[in-house]
């Protein structure tokens, strides 16, 4: 209690975002580091094995189009998909940008449009680089005309909604509503990777490596929007217009 009266209650929020800071950069430094393993090991064709296997870990050898589970969860599975597809993402992101801008936060409309760019820019510039090519093992697998690696669904839903979540945890509101952001963010974004694999659409590999880099590159967009607030560049969540 005299800590608390002696310091103030901007004392122990300054010491939360530090903390918070050395998190997120352990947490970027080993988004990395995990996603040059898993390419590393992808190259070189080491991954084959595992992928193969837990791709058809559930599937009915005599029939491998049917997946696990009662005949509603494909379409289920689908419809999860496609919170992570470009249309339903570009959609988000649009009706996101437009609010900021008619609260008066057009430097963070600005930045959350860009965030999301490029993480889809590098998810792009990534598959290009890497070429590899998509599950061949599922019969009814979605038709995709884009290399595999790393999962664009899983990298761009991580960017998208993480960089949503963490920036909408500078609004003025309690812990538990702050908690309640990231784990719809981290939720929606494990169930899109979980349902690339479900219906054969990616290599488990794939979502792994998307899922790294993409947590990676958030939580990198946070830190650069608390260096701009900090000076002022940025209009923080809790700001009036």
């Amino acid at each position: 209690m005299k800590l608390a009266s002696r310091f103030g209650p901007r004392f122990f929020r300054l010491l939360r975002e530090e903390i918070g800071l050395v998190v997120a950069l352990v947490v970027i430094a080993g988004g990395i580091l995990a996603f040059l393993r898993l390419a590393d090991v992808v190259a070189e064709g080491e991954s084959e094995a595992f992928d193969r296997a837990l791709l058809l870990l559930f599937r009915d050898p005599a029939n491998l189009a049917q997946g696990p589970g009662p005949g509603w969860l494909p379409g289920i599975m689908r419809d999860i998909t496609a919170l992570g597809g470009l249309a339903v993402l570009t959609l988000v992101v649009t009706v996101t940008a437009v609010y900021l801008v008619l609260v008066g936060k057009r430097a963070a409309a600005l930045f959350v449009v860009l965030a999301v760019t490029g993480g889809t820019l590098l998810s792009h510039g990534l598959k290009m680089l890497f070429d590899r090519p998509r599950p061949d093992l599922i019969p009814n697998a979605p038709l995709e005309l884009t290399a595999s690696f790393p999962s664009g669904h899983a990298m761009v839903s991580a960017v998208t909604y993480l960089t949503l979540g963490v920036l909408l945890t500078r609004l003025d509101a309690p812990r538990r509503i702050h908690a309640y952001f990231l784990a719809v963010a981290v939720v929606m974004t494990v169930m899109i990777g979980i349902s690339r694999v479900y219906l054969g659409a990616h290599w488990p590999t794939d979502v792994l490596a998307g899922w790294c880099l993409g947590a990676a590159w958030a939580l990198f967009c946070w830190l650069v929007a608390l260096w701009l607030q900090r000076r002022g560049q940025m209009e923080r969540a809790n700001d009036r217009a």
